[in-house]
């Protein structure tokens, strides 16, 4: 079955103030590139076509303007307003008419990956209900949790808890089958008011179909939303870039890779683009 994908690209990002008084979190640089480019990326390197951006009713047309219709990487890019912030599980009602009878992958538009994708490719193969991501790290009270247990059952699932059971965050970047759409459908809001990915997630577990994958060494995920992650961030991408002159979170690249565009049309999609840095190493990955 096809696997549609949500890159949630809303909300106030009132940890970026004043950054975000005049556009979107996820239009922030990160280095070399706008922040979206890095998760719609990660969509793509996973065979990925047909993606829906969601944002605010101010910074929708910009991601229009940024973007297009996709037509120059090879996919289809459609894009759907919310107007208030309501939670992350809102994205399924927001996008229900989108992601229709199909299975859907949920990126939030300020988590960038680097290194293989092979986790990714795996959970959207085999998911037979819903699948998050495990990522050690040490400050797990800051993030969704999974406590594991033998045989990797999943015993437990906790949004920032004060006493975490394991230092096993849950990235912002989950698979599900398409149930996930009438879940979230007659999903009540939780204690902030909002609709809560762990309430999702906790039904999934209840039925028995919370799938864990595990990120392990030699993957790096970077949640980019406070000034200070920004920045690390961006220099974490300026080192990988100029050590190895390849860039990331291209999506002209991932095109030309993953076969969405011939060279003829990648060459005529380079072309469109002004003379910089940027439209050289485009250039570039067809002489190497």
């Amino acid at each position: 079955m096809t696997t549609r994908g949500i890159i949630l690209a809303g909300g106030s990002g009132s940890r970026l103030y004043p950054l975000t008084a005049a556009f979107s979190k996820q239009l922030q640089p990160v280095y070399d590139k706008p922040m979206i480019f890095y998760p719609l990326s990660t969509l793509m390197m996973a065979g990925i076509r047909d993606v829906l951006i969601i944002s605010t009713p101010h910074d929708t047309p910009t991601f229009e303007r940024l973007l297009g219709d996709g037509s120059r990487y090879g996919i289809s890019l459609q894009y759907v307003v919310q107007d208030a912030p309501r939670g992350l599980a809102d994205a399924f009602r927001v996008g229900r008419d989108f992601v229709g009878r199909d299975n859907v992958s949920l990126i939030l538009g300020d988590n960038i990956f680097y290194g293989k994708l092979d986790f990714y490719r795996r959970a959207i193969a085999n998911n037979t209900g819903a699948t998050v991501f495990g990522y050690p790290v040490t400050d797990p009270e800051r993030y969704g949790v999974v406590e594991m247990g033998p045989g990797g059952k999943v015993l437990s699932i906790e949004e920032k808890p004060t006493a975490p059971k394991s230092n096993l965050a849950i990235p912002g970047l989950y698979v599900y089958n398409n149930d996930v759409v009438e879940i979230a459908a007659n999903l009540q809001p939780g204690k902030r008011g909002e609709l809560e990915i762990t309430d999702v997630h906790r039904i999934y577990l209840e039925r028995e179909q919370l799938n864990v994958e595990m990120i392990g060494r030699g993957v790096a995920w970077l949640d980019t939303g406070t000034p200070e992650s920004l920045i690390e961030a961006s220099t974490f991408i300026h080192a990988i870039e100029k050590r190895q002159g390849l860039k990331i979170g291209c999506p002209e690249e991932v095109a030309l890779q993953q076969g969405f565009l011939t060279p003829d049309e990648y060459r005529a999609s380079v072309a469109l683009l002004p003379n910089c840095s940027y439209r050289t190493y485009c250039e570039s990955l067809l002489r190497s």
